[in-house]
């Protein structure tokens, strides 16, 4: 998987960060191209990725020319907010790289309902005024401190108080 993201990075960054300086406004530069403007290391780390690349099984090989061509397809504004998550995500710490891919998974695996609500509760706490934010996450804080017991105790109360 680590691996695999490394592949899918660099591709993104060669082929995002090459794209970007054209040499002719009229028309975009052709693959190999691009592939001449970079540098020597460039060029070997590259052909080093496709030889990686090639080492993959076929479905990981379909699966990565899949996100690619979607990456293509992407605005430019969209490839860029993409590059600064990849940025993001690379100066996170290993345990919390791995924290987040085992989120990730969990919320694939949620129902469509369930995806939904919560992509609804995000949008509210992102559009909160930060001193409520604040307050949402000493909420959150306090709340992972409690004991399943004391959890279900808090959420009885809270439902008994929607009633009234």
């Amino acid at each position: 998987m680590r691996r695999t993201l490394a592949i899918v990075g660099w591709m993104v960054v060669l082929l995002v960060g090459a794209s970007s300086r054209a040499q002719e406004p009229e028309r975009a530069p052709t693959a190999a191209e691009r592939f001449e403007q970079l540098s020597p290391e460039q060029k070997e780390a590259l052909r080093a990725k496709l030889r990686e690349f090639k080492a993959l099984p076929q479905e990981e090989q379909k699966r990565i020319r899949a996100n690619l061509e979607r990456l293509q397809r992407m605005s430019p504004e969209e490839r860029e907010r993409l590059r600064a998550n990849l940025s993001d995500f690379n100066r996170l710490s290993p345990g919390e790289r791995q924290l987040l891919r085992e989120r990730f998974g969990e919320f694939q695996n949620l129902s469509q309902e369930r995806k939904a609500e919560l992509r609804k509760r995000m949008r509210e706490y992102l559009r909160a005024h930060p001193e409520r934010r604040e307050q949402m996450r000493e909420n959150l804080r306090r709340w992972r401190q409690l004991s399943p017991e004391q959890r279900q105790e808090l959420r009885d109360r809270m439902r008994e108080r929607r009633r009234r």
